[in-house]
């Protein structure tokens, strides 16, 4: 006879397998979940929602936030987490909840969501058809911060980043379905977002706006974030506006980022494929703007705020230090610089 499989035994074996955080939420939670976004559509005979969360350590950010290494976050921060990591963890713990007889679906935070459109968040059904009438397009895409919410590890913030009492907005998550009946965590009661909306200020794309919101309602209780357009955040993100952005080829024009669609657009095509003159790191979009309001922002903020249970000997960001910006100014006296360096031309006034 097997031995029973509690709700402590997954943690601690979660915990063991390389998760820094892990909460569970009873499937129920889920009603009020859009279709096309409802886990239980992936294993209806599924009990439980083990979410898995993988910190990104701060000092990730580090080279982004001084302005002079940017390939930290994108490759162990972003691809590392979602390729690397957090597949393996899950497996692992599939395999140690199977051993107990229980099935496990594991749900990794690595694949498309080809039913849903990425600029609007709504269907796309050129992209996939049911397999049977009743169910949603595949893959359902599900929200990983509403199963996070559910399982108690935190709140949504006014972003729609995720975030935790321990880490703020610095972590990653996967999850996994189980038919065993666990014991769930209580929903996260606490306000770590107080609407400061530093993050939408900060965000170099304003793609986080102060007047909309959005919101959905999951066992009995509305979450609501600012409304978010994907399309210049993405942009910003990849380095879209050139005072943030010391990565771009000389003479590309401000229109262009402007317009650029997903990926570039214009600019992506333009640039032959490069237009923010550096490469993908690990599979991943160069993070030129690195969440600088929705995630380094926000912590900077919980950090002051003192909410944070995990402390550090120094601060994220010191007391009135502002984020660095590239004026038109320093660019062309830079650009002007290296022009004499390269041709041997010295002013010896200088």
């Amino acid at each position: 006879m097997k031995p029973t499989l509690t709700a402590a035994m997954v943690k601690e074996q979660a915990k063991a397998m390389g998760a820094d955080l892990c909460g569970i939420a009873s499937m129920d939670r889920f009603e009020g979940t859009p279709k096309q976004f409802d886990p239980r559509y992936i294993f209806p005979k599924a009990k439980s929602c083990i979410v898995l969360g993988f910190r990104i350590p701060r000092g990730y950010f580090r080279g982004i936030e001084e302005g002079t290494f940017f390939a930290g976050y994108a490759g162990m921060g972003y691809g590392n987490i979602n390729q690397i990591v957090s597949p393996l963890s899950l497996r692992y713990l599939c395999c140690y909840i199977e051993d107990f007889g229980w099935e496990a679906a594991p749900v990794p935070n690595i694949y498309l969501g080809n039913a849903v459109k990425f600029d609007t968040q709504q269907l796309a059904p050129e992209y996939s058809v049911p397999v049977r009438e009743g169910l949603p397009n595949p893959d359902v895409l599900v929200d990983y911060r509403v199963c996070a919410y559910l399982a108690g590890l935190g709140q949504i913030g006014y972003s729609k980043v995720f975030l935790t009492p321990e880490f703020g907005p610095f972590q990653r998550f996967v999850i996994l379905l189980t038919d065993a009946p666990l014991e769930p965590d209580p929903i996260f009661e606490g306000q770590l977002c107080d609407r400061c909306m530093r993050c939408a200020r900060a965000c170099t794309g304003g793609a986080i706006s102060t007047t909309e919101t959005e919101s959905i309602t999951v066992a009995g209780r509305k979450i609501e974030w600012g409304k978010l357009d994907v399309i210049k955040c993405s942009n910003a993100y990849m380095g879209a506006h050139k005072e943030y952005n010391p990565f771009l080829p000389n003479g590309i024009e401000p229109e262009i980022l402007n317009e650029a669609g997903y990926h570039g657009g214009k600019a992506y095509e333009k640039y032959e494929g490069n237009w923010t003159g550096y490469g993908s790191v690990q599979g991943h979009n160069p993070p030129i703007e690195g969440a600088r309001g929705c995630m380094r922002e926000c912590y900077a903020h919980l950090e002051e705020r003192g909410v944070l249970t995990r402390n550090f000997h120094n601060r994220f960001r010191e007391k009135g230090q502002k984020p660095w910006v590239i004026s038109d100014e320093w660019r062309e006296k830079y650009t002007q610089q290296i022009q004499k360096e390269i041709t041997g031309v010295v002013d010896n006034d200088e």
